[in-house]
């Protein structure tokens, strides 16, 4: 056994002596401050997992069935622990690599959010404290990310290079679809009613129904004025297919729903069905192609390569960034106790 291996075993051997004598008179919840890792040199305590994951210990308190809420308190304090220790190796491997961050940096970072959001620090902390956090330990939050921002940058941006090459491929796999005999390529909006749930009067039902039409009115009429459907599904449509711009993809008549036959059957390629009830909301279709072997561009490459761009960055950096902290767990001493 090496020294370094040695001396964290004693470590961990004086904790469990330090905290042994109290175990028989204080149950766990009493034990607020007894250390429950020990990440190469430095400890996590259970104040620490507390404070961490406050507002997330208070939601599954208020919102799990009752015969529910111990197993999931259990999972989510082993989530927040295994943060702490991610977050504890950074710090470790930051002061390895002489990276800080100074008070200043941090009050700026504070200042920038209070700017972009348009709050005052007042209505700030009311927010804070109804999640159960305060400000210093918001402020040792930002310290921690702009920390981990700069250690990213230090370890890995540096390394991540996207190409043209990239770019275009993903633009030719995620962007363009070959139309087979029959099919039609659709792009989709819907606006639902009843998000609400519960057993809601016909008046509220009523009402709510009347907004979703009104939505739909509204939208349907910015898309035939010549806005981009792309961008209004994504920012507007309560249908899971918003995430993809509206694309539904390709589909054969007989797949379809009747009443999206029946919306579909005018249309010419590049216009806008209208608006149809269907039974849970109100929805619109545009038909992009429905040609035997044409091949259909949803956007211009040059409307969409630097959201390409950054998406494949993003996710390289993440994939990297995984990686790194992988690495490093497997070279730490970690213990959990």
């Amino acid at each position: 056994m090496n020294k370094s291996l040695c001396s964290r075993a004693l470590l961990t051997a004086i904790v469990l002596i330090a905290i042994s004598p109290f175990t028989s008179s204080l149950n766990a919840a009493q034990l607020v401050d007894r250390v429950v890792a020990i990440v190469n040199d430095d400890v996590i305590t259970m104040s620490e997992v507390n404070t961490e994951g406050a507002s997330y210990f208070r939601q599954i308190n208020e919102k799990a069935p009752p015969a529910q809420v111990e197993d999931a308190l259990a999972r989510a304090r082993e989530e927040v622990l295994g943060s702490l220790i991610d977050k504890k190796l950074i710090a470790q491997e930051a002061e390895k690599q002489h990276v800080t961050v100074s008070d200043e940096e941090v009050q700026a970072a504070a200042e920038q959010m209070l700017i972009n959001n348009k709050i005052t620090r007042e209505i700030l902390e009311t927010q804070l404290a109804q999640t159960g956090m305060t400000y210093e330990s918001y402020l040792n939050s930002l310290r921690n990310q702009i920390l981990q921002s700069k250690l990213i940058n230090y370890e890995i941006r540096s390394r991540i290079i996207i190409t043209d090459d990239m770019v275009l491929d993903y633009y030719d796999t995620h962007y363009t679809k070959h139309i087979s005999e029959g099919g039609y390529y659709l792009m989709q909006m819907g606006f639902i009613w009843g998000k609400s749930g519960g057993n809601q009067s016909d008046a509220v039902k009523y009402a709510d129904k009347m907004d979703a039409k009104k939505r739909a009115e509204r939208v349907h009429a910015l898309v035939t004025g010549g806005q981009d459907f792309r961008i209004l599904a994504q920012k507007f449509s309560d249908l899971p297919s918003a995430a993809d711009g509206g694309d539904l993809g390709i589909f054969q008549k007989e797949d379809m729903a009747p009443y999206m036959q029946d919306a579909i059957l005018d249309l010419k390629p590049g216009s806008v069905s209208e608006i149809i009830e269907t039974p849970s909301g109100y929805q619109f279709f545009k038909l992009l192609s429905s040609q035997d072997g044409q091949i259909v561009v949803q956007a211009s490459f040059d409307s969409v390569k630097e959201e390409i761009r950054k998406k494949l960055y993003d996710e390289q950096l993440k994939k990297q960034f995984d990686e790194w902290v992988m690495d490093i767990k497997n070279n730490a001493y970690i213990d959990k106790l």
